[in-house]
């Protein structure tokens, strides 16, 4: 058992140095917001290359080859940042469900990284994005009800954005989804995104499916998704993604 833990802890920390490529990066992080609770629901932490370079770079050098590897790395990166920053909100951490090829197995990394960091399981939310190219909608839902009976929370991330929205919702049902923020780009004077955000928000109370709004930029846009009842919102209104730290939140941008 001993030399399991250790395995466990070497595998973690390779990961964390990211020995296991040929390149490395690291996480900047941004809140998500309830604006009801005037509080930070959750930091998603987010690729950046090591001098700050958007997530775009990072992704030039990921390939079939070395997927696995990639995402298993983000998620110690993640879990190790957010435990030295001292994170007590949720933690949301994208993950490939490409690179999950048996989920009970791609999961240990995970916990051990929970484990050896000392950050809680059971506050950690994985997002996919609607727009990943899924090509077996049952190996998806497999990997969501595993890390659902393993406690995590789940969200699609961009839904919207993608052509399979409300298809996806269906087979996968998640905790949580994330509005694209094509959708609450100046909802406050567009009444057919309002249309639309207001049946999207009807369909997942009706599921017991929790909304954030992604990328809010302005008070009218708050306001707006405010009237409609969305609590959860995210984007540069509130703060932009923070270079290894946490950015905060002026008591002021929860006003409506």
């Amino acid at each position: 058992m001993l030399e399991q833990a250790n395995f466990r802890k070497l595998g973690c920390a390779e990961c964390a140095n990211a020995t296991c490529l040929s390149f490395d990066f690291t996480m900047a992080f941004q809140p998500i917001v309830n604006i009801r609770t005037r509080s930070v629901y959750s930091q998603e932490a987010l690729v950046r290359g090591l001098d700050n370079q958007p997530a775009g770079m990072v992704f030039e050098s990921v390939n079939e080859s070395n997927r696995y590897a990639f995402d298993q790395a983000c998620r110690v990166k993640a879990i190790q940042l957010a435990a030295e920053l001292g994170i007590d909100s949720f933690l949301n951490i994208n993950f490939l469900p490409t690179a999950v090829y048996r989920p009970e197995l791609c999961i240990r990394t995970t916990l051990a990284a929970a484990e050896l960091y000392g950050f809680p399981a059971e506050k950690i939310i994985f997002e996919f994005t609607e727009v990943d190219q899924v090509d077996s909608p049952e190996h998806l839902l497999d990997i969501v009800e595993h890390y659902r009976h393993l406690g995590f929370k789940t969200a699609i991330d961009d839904f919207g954005a993608g052509y399979s929205g409300l298809n996806m919702l269906a087979n996968t049902p998640t905790d949580l989804i994330k509005l694209d923020m094509e959708l609450i780009r100046n909802i406050d004077r567009d009444k057919t995104r309002q249309v639309i955000v207001r049946g999207i928000l009807g369909i997942c109370n009706e599921l017991g499916i929790e909304v954030i709004a992604e990328g809010v930029e302005t008070a009218e846009e708050v306001k707006a998704l405010a009237g409609e009842g969305v609590e959860l919102m995210q984007g540069y209104y509130f703060a932009r993604p923070s270079f290894r730290s946490l950015a905060s939140v002026d008591e002021n941008k929860y006003t409506v």
